[in-house]
């Protein structure tokens, strides 16, 4: 299949929406019949539809994109011509694909130069995408259609929803102290973990998600889409980085706000 022009991001976004077309009946396929199932170095888990979905997906880029760099999960590396790469994640949220609960996507974003410009985050489970494409906005997709979304105008942590995966990834942190004190004055918490998090920000459901633990393939789609949709997207440490493994997302408003609480000293 011949390939986009490399240098439209809205038309690497489109590319990217064709291959999750392919790729979401091969993972609800997988869903809902026999896995196997294995744990690697760090404990996390590895299924079938993980290797298969990136295989699938890593053979259509090559496919289009012969020069082009691919960073998966499961695969590693092909560094390309070094310009220009595609990052995924072929099932964001696997711990939950295995136990029968609906929260997990495959995650596809492009990176040129070093610049995110493409991502497409698909919930095939859930019945709902979120993609974005650099200076286009973002949009998510659903029964009723597509529509643009934008994140939430709330600037107190009064009136704010927050969410942020595990409890204990957060304590192990050293952010036990903080998460205490962050969810003691939200108007309400939430455990909302993996891409799903992101993307509530991103579509005004939630006005920050933070976590300790992340890696590239699991923030590179998510950010784009919190960023096209009027977020902000750090790491703790404030800087843009999507390498993980702290990462925290907001509505803008509430960010600065929150990097300081979540950077104080514990006790």
């Amino acid at each position: 299949m011949p390939g986009p022009s490399d240098r439209d991001p809205d038309a690497l976004r489109q590319f990217a929406l064709t291959l999750v077309d392919e790729t979401d009946p091969v993972a609800l396929a997988h869903a809902s019949g026999e896995l196997t199932i294995s744990a690697k170095h760090d404990r996390t888990l590895v299924t079938q539809a993980d290797t298969g979905v990136e295989e699938i997906l890593r053979a259509r880029i090559t496919a289009a994109f012969a020069h082009h760099g691919i960073v998966g999960e499961e695969f590693g590396t092909e560094p390309g011509d070094g310009e220009t790469r595609w990052i995924i994640d072929p099932i964001d949220g696997t711990h939950n694909f295995v136990r029968g609960i609906p929260v997990w996507a495959t995650l596809i974003a492009v990176e040129r130069s070093g610049e995110l410009v493409a991502s497409v985050v698909s919930a095939p489970a859930l019945h709902q995408r979120w993609h974005a494409a650099r200076g286009h906005g973002a949009v998510t997709q659903d029964h009723a259609g597509e529509r643009p979304i934008h994140v939430s105008r709330v600037d107190t942590l009064a009136n704010a929803q927050l969410v942020y995966s595990t409890f204990a990834r957060l304590e192990r942190g050293g952010l036990g102290v903080a998460l205490a004190s962050l969810t003691a004055d939200a108007w309400r918490d939430r455990g909302f973990g993996d891409f799903w998090g992101y993307c509530l920000v991103a579509q005004g459901s939630a006005e920050a998600m933070f976590e300790v633990g992340p890696t590239l393939w699991d923030l590179a789609a998510p950010a784009l889409v919190v960023r096209e949709a009027g977020g902000t997207f750090t790491a703790f440490d404030g800087s843009p980085s999507i390498q993980g493994p702290t990462a925290l997302a907001t509505n803008s408003r509430l960010h600065a706000e929150l990097l300081r609480r979540l950077s104080a000293p514990s006790g």
